[in-house]
């Protein structure tokens, strides 16, 4: 049966995911927007699941309610694949009716924050896919479950799906730097699979207002069409902004929580964030809780109404009729002040105080990372990593900026 399934149209992929009884153990598969990577993945682990004995964990760091989220991103690749009769699709699971075989859906984040896998019900695993995997930052998770991978008999595959962080991250540091891997290798090192794709190599599946929009990023902005569509790695930019911050819990105890959001579409996400301010400890406790792009109105809303409740949203005022639209759907928000002289205010605010990043906000901490100065005697800042930053600067704005005794024109 599987001889009949559609071919990989990445030749990179092409070469890798035929390979499926000679394996290595770990795959780490890399690159930007519009490469193909999920897909692939995706295909290579619905045609896997025709093999008897196989059970497939995937997960991804924080994954509510699978069978409104991953589950139907699954489905649809089945149905491209016109394979999907194959299939039974539960709530956490989607099982091979010829096979018998399972993949199993788990995220990685429990409800109280604390990132664990609830290993005992997942025993006899012997394929585990990590998406998204730049957003696991504790290596000693990913551990936890690669050394549970162990199933006699069978091949035992780790596969990491990732958009590239900085090179502080460990995956990074384990899987190139510490092998002698460069970035953007194609092949196999010791037992490890690496593929790196860009759009180019997915470009003929691509629409053609998606790739107007990389050649405008990549005239307007050739860093982040460096970073965002090539998938590069970065180090930890010069003449950055924000060295004030580190990892903690999100620990509003006591605190008022008010939210920031930013808004995008085709490539630059929707964000929120959550922020508390300790004004007596000069701290500011940010975290993540949406970064995506291609978002509807509709689904920002039930984002919002889900996360936030009627709690204080501010955002981005370039956009009244959606803040419009949004508080005509029940959320409690208001458009940020704007004007002359509002973005080193902002900024100067939050440099005036400690900030406490959670744990599992990777977007934040990139960032952070990465947010620098285009001219620092002139208070000029680059227009990019600050989908986060630029949220978390309306919410200091709207509780702290008043307190400053200065006017925004």
């Amino acid at each position: 049966m599987t001889s009949t399934f559609p071919k990989s149209t990445i030749p990179k992929h092409k070469k890798v995911w035929h390979r499926l009884n000679k394996p290595t153990r770990y795959f780490i598969v890399t690159g930007g927007r519009g490469s193909g990577k999920s897909f692939e993945v995706g295909r290579f682990a619905s045609i896997l699941s025709f093999k008897a004995n196989q059970k497939i964990l995937f997960t991804r760091q924080t994954m509510t309610s699978a069978h409104l989220s991953i589950i139907p991103e699954f489905q649809e690749k089945i149905e491209l694949l016109g394979i999907e009769d194959a299939f039974d699709v539960n709530r956490n699971e989607i099982i091979n009716k010829v096979s018998k075989s399972q993949i199993i859906f788990k995220g990685l984040k429990t409800s109280s924050g604390d990132q664990t896998a609830n290993l005992k019900s997942l025993q006899g695993i012997n394929t585990w896919i990590l998406d998204e995997a730049e957003e696991l930052l504790d290596e000693s998770v990913f551990d936890k479950i690669n050394l549970s991978i162990r199933q006699k008999g069978v091949p035992n595959r780790i596969i990491l799906i990732l958009n590239p962080a900085t090179k502080e991250h460990w995956i990074y540091k384990r899987f190139f730097e510490r092998k002698g891997v460069e970035a953007g290798f194609n092949g196999v090192k010791g037992d490890t699979t690496y593929i790196h794709t860009t759009y180019l190599d997915n470009i003929e599946n691509l629409d053609e207002t998606f790739l107007n929009e990389v050649s405008r990023i990549k005239a307007d902005n050739p860093v982040k069409y460096k970073h965002i569509i090539e998938g590069s790695w970065i180090d930890k930019a010069e003449g950055v902004v924000f060295s004030n911050w580190k990892f903690g819990k999100f620990n509003p105890d006591g605190l008022q929580v008010s939210y920031g959001q930013d808004f995008g579409f085709s490539i630059d996400p929707t964000t929120l964030i959550s922020v508390a301010i300790d004004k007596k400890k000069k701290k500011i406790y940010v975290k993540e809780h949406l970064y995506k792009p291609k978002l509807s109105t509709a689904q920002i809303g039930y984002i919002n109404l889900d996360v936030c409740g009627k709690s204080l949203i501010v955002a981005d005022s370039a956009e009244p009729r959606l803040i419009d639209e949004l508080y005509r759907m029940g959320c409690n928000i208001v458009g940020a002040e704007k004007g002359q002289g509002s973005i080193s205010l902002g900024i100067s605010l939050l440099l005036d105080y400690e900030i406490i990043v959670d744990e599992g906000s990777t977007n934040i901490a990139k960032e952070l990372n990465n947010y620098i100065y285009a001219d620092k005697g002139s208070k000029l800042f680059v227009d990019a990593y600050n989908h986060t930053i630029d949220p978390l600067r309306y919410v200091v704005m709207y509780h702290l900026g008043k307190s400053t005794g200065i006017e925004i024109r």
